[in-house]
């Protein structure tokens, strides 16, 4: 039977735990912070050449990021403790870097708003709608995911939207969602929810500022292009 390299033959200056307290988290590669969060092996294979084995068989941290339960667990030595692990990991990444306090971010022009959601969803595989709520001073309070499928006016209703920015108290809102294929080009139905959803804000006292469509690294502004 092989043998495997254990953590505890590793000389102690080159295991992530001791690394990453002596010179800094910056300084360790990916699969060791990874190794970190994971913490055990197999009994096949120690912690670190798992972890480097997860992100070459999902293609990095990007594929780490967007993957599947089944997809984790087609990596061997990876069961539902495992998979849970790391799902938990990439959801707190994406939620840190959504939220921001509104005293932090402020929201001045169709580009700063890309930039605080793009990273996100450019990788989605299916139309999310994005609500991002705005304070007095339009500082972001919050960012939540209203509605998830192929969007349409029959479907998404105003209800659900403004319901958060009710409970959030919002001075004023945005709504963005994106095109998986890539192209951001506004839809009818992409019009037509966009000036619905205006004119409820209009009745109820919260402003509809705009509407981005996301796609593959560019954004259309229903805003710039004269719909709202």
């Amino acid at each position: 039977m092989k043998e495997y390299l254990k953590i505890i033959d590793i000389p102690q200056n080159e295991r992530p735990q001791e690394k990453l307290m002596r010179y800094g988290a910056e300084c360790l590669n990916n699969h060791e912070l990874l190794a970190l969060i994971l913490r055990t092996g197999t009994s096949k294979e120690n912690v670190i050449s798992l972890s480097l084995r997860i992100l070459e068989q999902v293609d990095g941290l990007n594929g780490l990021l967007n993957a599947s339960p089944k997809d984790l667990m087609k990596v061997k030595g990876i069961k539902e403790a495992k998979t849970a692990q790391i799902l938990a990991l990439c959801e707190l990444f994406r939620r840190f870097k959504s939220f921001k306090s509104g005293e932090d971010l402020k929201i001045t022009n169709p580009k700063a708003v890309a930039d605080l959601v793009m990273n996100d969803m450019i990788c989605l595989k299916q139309e999310v709608l994005k609500l991002i709520m705005l304070n007095t001073k339009n500082g972001v309070i919050a960012i939540k995911d209203v509605f998830k499928g192929s969007l349409n006016s029959s479907i998404v209703h105003p209800r659900e939207v403004f319901l958060e920015a009710i409970k959030k108290s919002a001075a004023s809102i945005i709504i963005c969602h994106n095109h998986p294929s890539g192209d951001p080009t506004p839809s009818k139905e992409d019009v037509n929810i966009t000036l619905r959803i205006k004119e409820c804000g209009k009745l109820i006292g919260i402003e509809l500022i705009d509407h981005l469509i996301i796609g593959d690294r560019e954004f259309i502004s229903l805003k710039e292009k004269g719909i709202i």
